[in-house]
């Protein structure tokens, strides 16, 4: 995507930006420049549309328009603060065929990783299947985002619903968008920490327009079909306009992609000719190195748990003398806790051959049938109106509606865990094994311990969310006397997620394995209603995933969950010249705003009352929030048509704010732009921003799980140092030396609202400057801009886990440990010693960012046609952040996913009736290995796979233009780039991190078809 007004950097020489730089210095872009690109790729557009569109400008009227950022409308799109317009034109030279796909490509995140359809299988604010946008890398609650200058409000689903739904935005009606990466909080109010974006719609609309585009994948998986209608007609009095449209994206699976399915392995070990996988496991079988291991995404399947046994050994395994004793063991039989169905074994453990870690089964073919990309369809409607009432100041009353429906899904794989109790007529030939497991705290096996532990592959299960979004908006807007305009409106926006999943009910399971005989050789539950069915015998058929049909009907259901959000918006304002000064005219805006928000989710009474087989428990989320604001901007021009002083302004802007939950608060911005000469513009700014706390950080409904036992700080306490905090705490409890715990650790999540949970506040710096030299009219047009930012956030909202306040508990100071004051607050330990830790949101973290953006733009005339350049680097110098202000502050850029640098250069070629495209994203190479020797002083050169290189996609396009209607053909990835190759040390998926700005889909061809009547 083209940039069309630019922002900046530092310099800095890497041979590979070759082609980048040499755009930036041939390129114009400029803070008045956005407005004449823009005006631009209307004129190109212009054939098409000139039946359908009769205003696509923001403008207030024809020479005033407002600028994102900024409440007073001005003459000049020049702003004192950076913004990046996008014309929807562009994005679709491109090939993007959505507003979400726009918003998360790296030309507008400057390569920060954002949530998209690759995360369904994760857990995720605001549900699978949910698309947000982070700016600045600093978390989609800390961006805001609007539609025509108004809130976009959450959506999504399950209890953590907190940040905007990209998903519900439209498409075509879409004139442009605005990108303002600056804190404005003071203009806002919260989220606006990292920055803004406004989606601009077309206010006018004559006649019909359809709209339709298919992208198509080389390999298949994750086809996007969109089609759209727009209308629209306009009398003296009135206008209306709107659009539907429905997108389907087809599902990608692990298994259509070569680099997400082909053998993923660890990696781990290098070797001496510096590639890696020295110190894979080699699987005894092939000779090669084992596939789908589990240090990368397999799972334990057609394996038996038991006690310690002596048995035969698997081949290439290795038990437990032959593992910490090999000089003693001298083969044969050894000692092993996980077994292998294997007939022909009949000494040890008959019928069974002992495995190790890596020699137990950990792959079933239907893991490649998981949802790597999820599928979607969409179905978006958009209407805007407007009547001029001739009275309150020539007002426009004025109205606009957005409906939205998302149905979603994902496919994961499932291991299904049989635990068999000591006794049960169900082990069959192995009812004599003993325990070797404590009975599970869910209540599975009726209290009794375990004797065996069957792992299966269940196969596939299904999450799939029904999503229903609409916001309405009525507003009035005039004129105040000759020079001030107002602007009233009231939005009610409602998102209503119906979101299921399929999901073992323990209670079912529990049941299933309390039988009787049924007199013919079989069992039958103990309590037969509701169709009760007895879990199967043990077997090396059941081990191997061989459920029966009735069984897995019985243990499984479709839990249903809801989750209501809602918010009421009403704002007014008022825009105008206050009085005159020497050099110009200073103006200001003024206004007040009211918002309440509410939140709703009800999970699945199975969730509720922890009946989930294998999942957390969850319980409802519900809570409100409110918030009283006035705010002021003043603009103030000190200096204007003097020798070296063209233009100097300063902007100054504040807000007050007072929320129901936690109290008021204020934020300022002091912005400055200066002109000294036509062809040199500087700006600078800086000020507050906050972000309250989300709904769901205050209220989220206390969640249940279970962390190890060997989370317990005082396991083996009285080896350590008798002065330390901790061996004088565990020591306290009167704890055996030797103490080891044997139960789980139960953790309970819960919002933060009962423990005075405050809003984050930040600090933003802005510092840039724009080149727009003159030059004679055979070299073209040129212009260059660049700018610095420097975003601290303090007091972060940050989720603190179970082993965080445990060892913050039990290493604080002993007059704190013996008096329960602080985090020991949160931990009790009962009667038989079993440890429970309540745990959530705090004003804890910070973070920090830092860095600069340039953008380049180049227009010329060549032969008959008009020849265009435009490029865009982001580089990030410093992201960092800590969770405890007793943490250092460790800065993470250049590690894998979050790339120092990232560049867009985009080159196209209008002549008559064709446009003629094409472009080429980058993604900076990483090195994580520097990361962990600054920090860590560890090499892990010789251990992991850390780096990637440089990343590289190239598209492009070729439309022509008839009269009244448009055929576009293009082809993202040319050159089909998989993502690159890591070990598996962190999130992967395969051996490709998981990370938004690489290309899951590969090689796409796309056809988009424009008619208007």
């Amino acid at each position: 995507m083209r940039s069309t007004d630019t922002r900046a950097a530092t310099g800095f020489n890497r041979n590979r930006l070759t082609l980048a730089l040499a755009a930036a210095l041939l390129l114009p872009t400029g803070a008045s420049l956005a407005q004449d690109a823009a005006q631009e790729e209307q004129e190109e557009a212009a054939e098409v549309e000139k039946a359908t569109t009769t205003d696509s400008t923001p403008v207030q009227s024809l020479d005033r328009m407002v600028v994102t950022g900024s409440r007073i409308s001005r003459d000049t799109f020049n702003s004192v603060s950076p913004i990046q317009v996008i014309t929807r034109e562009e994005t679709t030279a491109a090939g993007f065929n959505s507003t979400a796909g726009v918003l998360q490509s790296n030309a507008v995140t400057g390569g920060a990783s954002q949530i998209n359809n690759a995360y369904g299988g994760f857990v995720v604010n605001g549900g699978p299947g949910v698309n947000t946008l982070s700016l600045r890398g600093l978390g989609a609650t800390r961006t805001l985002l609007l539609l025509n200058g108004r809130r976009v409000s959450p959506a999504g689903s399950r209890g953590a619903v907190g940040s905007a739904d990209l998903n519900v935005l439209p498409n075509i009606m879409v004139d442009h968008i605005e990108v303002l990466k600056d804190g404005a909080s003071s203009i806002y109010g919260s989220d606006a920490v990292a920055g803004v974006v406004n989606i601009i719609t077309k206010p006018r609309v004559d006649g019909f327009t359809v709209d339709f585009q298919h992208n198509a994948t080389k390999d298949g998986g994750g086809d996007e079909t969109r089609g759209a209608i727009m209308g629209g007609a306009t009398g003296d009095r009135w206008r209306v306009a709107g659009s539907l449209e429905i997108f389907q994206r087809s599902e990608l699976t692990r298994g259509q992609r070569d680099w997400a399915s082909d053998c993923p392995v660890p990696l781990f070990g290098r070797n001496p000719d510096g590639s890696y996988g020295a110190d894979d496991y080699i699987d005894p079988v092939t000779g090669q190195p084992k596939c789908w291991t589990l240090d990368n995404g397999g799972v334990t399947i057609n394996t038996l748990g038991t006690a310690y046994l002596l048995g035969q050994p698997g081949l290439g395994s290795l038990g437990y003398y032959g593992t910490y004793f090999p000089e003693d063991w001298e083969g044969g039989l050894d000692y092993f806790n996980r077994w292998r169905p294997n007939a022909g074994v009949t000494a040890g453990l008959p019928g069974f051959e002992g495995v190790d870690y890596y020699g137990r089964d950990s792959f079933d073919p239907r893991m490649l049938r998981e949802s790597l990309i999820s599928p979607t369809q969409n179905t978006t409607g958009f209407f805007q109106a407007g009547y001029d009432l001739q009275a309150l100041g020539d007002a426009e009353l004025y109205f606009e509606g957005l409906v939205h429906r998302r149905e979603s899904e994902q496919n994961g794989y499932l291991q299904h865990v049989m635990d068999y109790p000591v006794g049960s007529p169900l082990l069959g030939d192995l009812g004599g094994l003993p325990a070797f497991l404590a009975a599970p705290a869910d209540g599975s096996t009726n209290g009794q311990n375990v004797a065996a532990r069957a792992f299966t592959g269940w196969g596939l299960y299904k999450n799939w969310q029904e999503v229903d979004f609409y916001r309405a908006t009525l507003g009035l807007k005039g004129n105040l006397g000759t020079e001030w305009s107002y602007d009233a409106s009231f939005s009610h926006a409602r998102s209503d997620a119906d979101y299921y999943t399929q999901n073992r009910l323990t209670d079912r399971i529990a049941r299933s394995f309390d039988v009787v005989p049924d007199g013919a050789g079989g069992f039958v539950c103990r309590d037969a209603s509701g169709g009760c069915v007895a879990a199967p015998v043990l077997s090396a058929a059941v081990i191997g995933g061989e459920l029966s049909p009735a069984y897995r009907d019985w243990i499984m259901d479709d839990t249903h969950g809801n989750t209501l959000y809602t918010e009421t918006t009403f704002n007014a304002g008022a825009t105008g010249p206050l009085f005159d000064v020497p050099y110009g005219t200073v103006s200001g805006a003024f206004g007040v705003e009211y918002r309440e928000q509410e939140i709703d989710d009800t999970p699945d009474i199975n969730s509720v009352n922890n009946n989930l087989f294998g999942f957390t428990a969850s319980q409802p989320t519900r809570g409100e929030d409110s918030v009283t604001e006035a705010y002021a901007e003043i603009e103030v021009p000190v200096l204007n048509g003097l020798p070296f002083a063209e233009e100097l302004v300063f902007n100054f802007s504040g807000r007050y704010t007072d929320y129901d939950s936690y109290g008021d608060d204020t934020t300022w911005k002091v912005g400055m732009l200066y002109t000294p000469v036509s062809w040199l513009s500087l700006r600078a700014s800086r000020g507050t921003s906050f972000r309250a706390p989300a709904l769901f950080e205050q209220f989220l409904g206390a969640t249940s799980g279970f962390l190890s036992s060997n989370t317990d700080p005082c396991n083996n306490w009285a080896a350590r140092n008798p002065s330390s905090p901790r061996y004088i705490n565990c020591a306290s409890l009167g704890l055996p030396n030797n103490f080891n715990q044997t139960n789980s650790v139960t953790v309970i999540t819960q919002g933060g609202a009962e423990t005075g949970l405050a809003a984050e506040n930040s600090v933003a710096v802005t510092a840039g400057l724009v080149l727009q030299p003159e030059f004679p009219e055979w070299f073209g047009d040129l212009s260059f801009a660049a700018d610095y930012y420097d975003i601290k956030v303090n007091d972060g909202v940050a989720r603190l886990t179970g082993g965080q306040v445990l060892n913050l508990c039990y290493d604080s100071q002993p007059g704190d440990f013996s008096s329960n004051a602080g985090f020991c607050s949160l931990v009790a330990r009962g009667a038989n010693n079993a440890l429970s830790v309540t745990t959530g949101y705090v004003n804890i973290s910070e973070s920090l960012v830092r860095g600069w953006d340039f953008t380049a733009r180049y227009v010329r005339d060549v032969g008959p046609g008009t020849f265009r350049v435009n490029a865009l680097v982001s580089n990030f110098m410093e992201q960092a952040g800590r969770t405890f202000p007793t943490d250092p502050v460790r800065n993470y850029t250049g590690t894998v996913a979050a790339p120092q640098y990232t560049g867009q250069l985009e080159l196209s070629y209008t002549v008559k009736n064709w446009f003629l495209f094409y472009g080429i994203d980058w993604v900076d190479s990483t090195n994580e290995y520097d990361y962990y020797d600054r920090y860590f002083d560890t090499d892990y050169r010789p251990t992991y796979l850390m780096e990637t290189d440089d990343y590289y996609t190239h598209n492009a396009s070729v439309q022509y233009r008839g009269d009244d209607w448009s055929a576009r053909v293009g082809v993202r990835n040319i050159a089909d780039e998989a993502p690159p190759v890591i070990s598996a040390y962190t999130d992967t998926i395969g051996n490709a991190p998981l990370y938004s700005g690489y290309d899951f889909f590969g090689r796409t061809v796309f056809l988009n078809l424009t008619k208007s009547f």
